[in-house]
């Protein structure tokens, strides 16, 4: 059977990519939760401004921005700290 009517090999490669050679993709997470928290705090600053953002049936809003930073620093200190992703952590 040639390369050409195996369905696991690409044109022109060689062999399939096997688990050893398939290196884990690299995620900056403190940049992730930075952004986070950065809209998070961009999200409160506008309720807040826009008063109808914040008055009757949204006066919830506000506090869902609260907490979103609350839960983003922690995630951010736990994650600084070195347990979320402990070699990329710093």
């Amino acid at each position: 059977m040639s390369d050409e009517t195996r369905p696991d090999v690409q044109a022109g490669a060689t062999e399939p990519a096997t688990p050893e050679q398939i290196e884990p993709l690299h995620v900056p997470m403190l940049r992730i939760i930075e952004v986070g928290l950065a809209v998070w705090l961009l999200a409160l600053v506008v309720t807040l401004v826009v008063p109808a953002l914040h008055q009757g049936d949204r006066d919830w809003w506000p506090w869902t921005c609260v907490a979103g930073l609350v839960l983003g620093g922690i995630g951010w200190a736990y994650v600084r700290r070195g347990r979320g992703n402990a070699r990329d952590a710093a």
